[in-house]
C-alpha cells in the first residue's frame, strides 16, 4: 500500500512553517529568517519515502495587515486549503507562553476557515525547545483545546526535529492511498530561477535593517548556462519602493550588496551544483507593493 497526499502548512507569521518543511526534506527549499512575513509565495516541498509521497505546501503567514500585497499573500495561504488532504497548523508555543494575550488574537481567525475545509486538522505547537518553564505551556494548551476542540495537538520543535516524527506519522494516517506523482529525487515543484531569487531575498532579510526587506523584491532578469562552460551566469534585480532605501541596500562602497551577492552566490552554486557568476542590480520602483500587475508578474502570492 502506497500513499500520496498534499499537506497545507498554515499559521501566523514566523510560526515555523518553512522550517518544518525543510526539516522533513533534509535540505532547504523554503527560505527562513528570524523575521515574520518572510514567505511570500506558496512553495511546495516533496517528501518521498518507500511508503508514501507527501507534498507539503508552505504558505505565507496568516495576518491582519492591510494593503494589496498582504491581500495577495492571504489569498495564497487560504487557497492552499482547497487542494489539501490534511491541514497542519503551526503555532509558536514560546510566543504564546510568554504573551498569552496574543493567542486569542492570532488563532481565532484560523479556526473557522480551517474547520470549514472538512479536512483533518493537526496543530503543531512549535518551538517547545524555547519554552524554559514547561508549566507555562499548560494554560496555552488548555486554551487551544477550547478554541479548537476538534483538532489534535502535537508539541514539536521544527528546528531541532523534536516531535516531528510523531507529526509525520499522524499525517500519513490521514493521507489517501495513491501512487507517487513525482520522481523520488524531486524535492519541489518550484523552478530553480524562483529558488535562486528566494535565496537572494533571504540574504536581504539577514543583511538589512528590519523594515527594509519588506519593501524589496527580487527578479531574475538573465540566466545563461551556455556562454561559459560549467558556469551559470545570473543577472538579478532587487527592487525597492523608496529611493532612500537604494543606498542602504547597496551600502557604503557597495559593502551590503557585495555581501548579499557573495552569500547568495555560494548557496545558488550548491543548489545548481555548478559554478555561478551572480550580478546584482538595485532599482527603485515606487509603490510596487500596491501594484497588482507587478505583484502578479513577480508571482507574489502564488
Amino acid at each position: 500500500m502506497h500513499k500520496f497526499g498534499t499537506v497545507a502548512l498554515i499559521g501566523p507569521p514566523n510560526a515555523g512553517k518553512s522550517t518544518i518543511m525543510n526539516q522533513y526534506l533534509g535540505q532547504k527549499v523554503a527560505i527562513v529568517s528570524p523575521r515574520p512575513q518572510t514567505t511570500r509565495n506558496r512553495i511546495s516541498g516533496i517528501l518521498s519515502t518507500e511508503e508514501a509521497q507527501v507534498v507539503f505546501l508552505d504558505t505565507p503567514g496568516i495576518h491582519q495587515l492591510r494593503g494589496k500585497m498582504n491581500r495577495f499573500l492571504l489569498e495564497s495561504a487560504w487557497s492552499a486549503l482547497a487542494g489539501a488532504d490534511v491541514v497542519v497548523v503551526l503555532l509558536d508555543a514560546a510566543l504564546y507562553s510568554a504573551k498569552p494575550h496574543l493567542l486569542e488574537k492570532e488563532i481565532r481567525p484560523l479556526v473557522k476557515p480551517v474547520a470549514e475545509t472538512g479536512r483533518p486538522v493537526l496543530v503543531a505547537v512549535n518551538k517547545i525547545d524555547r519554552v524554559k518553564e514547561k508549566g507555562a505551556m499548560l494554560p496555552v494548551m488548555a486554551r487551544l483545546g477550547e478554541l479548537w476542540p476538534e483538532a489534535e495537538f502535537i508539541p514539536v520543535s521544527a528546528l531541532r526535529g523534536q516531535g516531528t516524527d510523531v507529526l509525520l506519522r499522524r499525517v500519513l494516517d490521514f493521507i489517501p492511498e495513491g501512487p507517487a506523482m513525482f520522481p523520488d529525487d524531486q524535492i519541489s515543484t518550484a523552478p530553480v530561477r524562483f529558488m535562486a531569487a528566494e535565496i537572494i531575498r533571504e540574504k536581504l532579510f539577514y543583511q538589512l535593517r528590519q523594515e527594509l526587506p519588506y519593501t524589496t523584491a527580487v527578479e531574475i532578469e538573465g540566466w545563461d548556462e551556455e556562454t561559459r562552460e560549467g558556469m551559470t551566469v545570473i543577472n538579478a534585480v532587487i527592487y525597492t519602493s523608496q529611493k532612500n532605501h537604494k543606498g542602504m541596500i547597496i551600502g557604503k562602497q557597495g559593502a551590503n550588496l557585495k555581501k548579499i551577492g557573495s552569500e547568495a552566490r555560494l548557496e545558488i552554486a550548491e543548489l545548481l551544483d555548478c559554478k555561478v557568476h551572480l550580478e546584482l542590480w538595485v532599482k527603485v520602483r515606487s509603490g510596487w507593493t500596491e501594484d497588482p500587475g507587478f505583484l502578479r508578474a513577480m508571482g507574489l502570492g502564488e
